[in-house]
C-alpha cells in the first residue's frame, strides 16, 4: 500500500469521477485507476461501485470505512512532516482555516500574525457555513475553523481556543435623524426598514431571537446571504441592517452610513477557533492556536476590532 493511492481514493471521493480524480492527482486516468484495483486487491474488498465501462455509482461500505482510515493516515503523514520542518526551523506548507463569512475583517489580523511567526507557510482560506466547517475538519480538509462558542457543545470532538467577543451594530443611513445618536435598543431598531440575512443564516437567526423575546416582529424589505451586499443596501437606500460591530473597521464601506451600537439587550457572542482532538499534536492547528491564545491574552484583537 502506498501513500499515492490513499490520496488516489480521496480524489475519486471527492471529485465523484476517475477523470477529475486523474485530473486533480496529475495522472493519468489509467494510473489512477490501476492504483485503486491494486488497493482493493490487497485489502481484499470493492472500494467503489461500478457499472458498465467502469462507470461509477457510489462508494461501498468499505470504501468508506476506508476512507476514513485513508484521511486520518495521510493526515497524520502531513503532520510528520510539518513538525519535521518546524525542528529545522524551516516549516513550510499550507495552513487550510475555515471561517463563517462574518470572519472576514477578523481574519487578516490573525493570519497576519502566523505569517511574521512562520514566514514559510502559505495559508488557504475557505468562507463557509457552520455545517461545512464541521464536515471538512472532520474529513482533515481544513486544519482548523473560525467560528462561534454556540457550537462548541455540537463540535466536542474538536479543541477550543477562545479568541475574542463579537458584539452587534446597526448600521444606518447617515442622516440627521441618527445624527446625535451612537447607539439604539433593538426595540428602537425594530421600527425601521430593514435589510437582512436570509432566515438560514446564524447571524439572521439570532437577530430573531431577539426581536421576539421582546415582542417585536420585523419584516425586511430585502434578504440576502452577503452582509456586505446588505451594507451596499445601507449606504446607497434608506434601509438599515444589523451587522457584526468588527466590520466598522472596514475601510471605505462605510461612507454615507453611520454604526450604532445595539443595545437593551447589548449582545455578545464568543469567537473561537476550533480543530479536531488527536493524540498526537498536529502542527499546523497548533500555530493557528498558539496565535489565538495570544491574542486573546493580550486583547489586542479585542482592543484593535472595537
Amino acid at each position: 500500500m502506498f501513500l499515492r493511492q490513499l490520496e488516489y481514493l480521496i480524489a475519486v471521493i471527492e471529485e465523484d469521477h476517475f477523470g477529475r480524480a486523474a485530473e486533480k492527482c496529475n495522472v493519468k486516468q489509467p494510473s489512477l485507476s490501476n492504483g485503486i484495483k491494486q488497493l482493493e486487491s490487497e485489502l481484499g474488498i470493492t472500494l467503489f461501485k461500478r457499472g458498465r465501462g467502469q462507470r461509477l455509482y457510489g462508494i461501498t461500505e468499505e470504501g468508506k470505512k476506508v476512507s476514513k482510515w485513508a484521511r486520518l493516515i495521510l493526515a497524520n503523514f502531513n503532520a510528520m512532516h510539518d513538525e519535521i520542518g518546524e525542528m529545522k526551523d524551516n516549516l513550510q506548507g499550507r495552513l487550510r482555516i475555515g471561517a463563517m463569512p462574518s470572519m472576514s475583517p477578523v481574519l487578516p489580523i490573525i493570519l497576519q500574525r502566523i505569517r511574521a511567526a512562520y514566514p514559510g507557510l502559505s495559508v488557504d482560506v475557505l468562507f463557509v457555513g457552520n455545517e461545512e466547517l464541521k464536515v471538512s475538519l472532520d474529513k482533515y480538509a481544513l486544519d482548523c475553523a473560525i467560528t462561534y462558542d454556540d457550537y462548541e457543545a455540537e463540535m466536542s470532538w474538536c479543541n477550543a481556543q477562545p479568541i475574542f467577543k463579537e458584539t452587534w451594530s446597526l448600521l444606518v443611513p447617515d442622516s440627521y435623524e441618527f445624527e446625535s445618536m451612537d447607539d439604539i435598543s433593538w426595540n428602537e431598531a425594530a421600527k425601521l426598514p430593514f435589510a437582512m440575512l436570509s432566515p438560514s443564516m446564524h447571524e439572521r437567526q439570532l437577530a430573531d431571537t431577539i426581536f421576539r423575546g421582546l415582542g417585536c416582529e420585523v419584516t425586511p424589505r430585502i434578504e440576502s446571504e452577503s452582509i456586505l451586499h446588505l451594507m451596499f443596501q445601507t449606504q446607497y437606500t434608506e434601509l438599515c441592517t444589523i451587522i457584526p460591530t468588527h466590520f466598522t473597521r472596514m475601510p471605505g464601506m462605510l461612507n454615507g452610513t453611520k454604526a450604532l451600537l445595539l443595545k437593551e439587550p447589548l449582545v455578545e457572542k464568543g469567537v473561537s477557533l476550533f480543530w479536531v482532538k488527536t493524540d498526537n499534536i498536529m502542527p499546523m492547528p497548533s500555530i493557528a492556536e498558539k496565535i489565538a491564545k495570544s491574542l486573546a491574552e493580550t486583547g489586542e484583537l479585542q482592543n484593535y476590532l472595537y
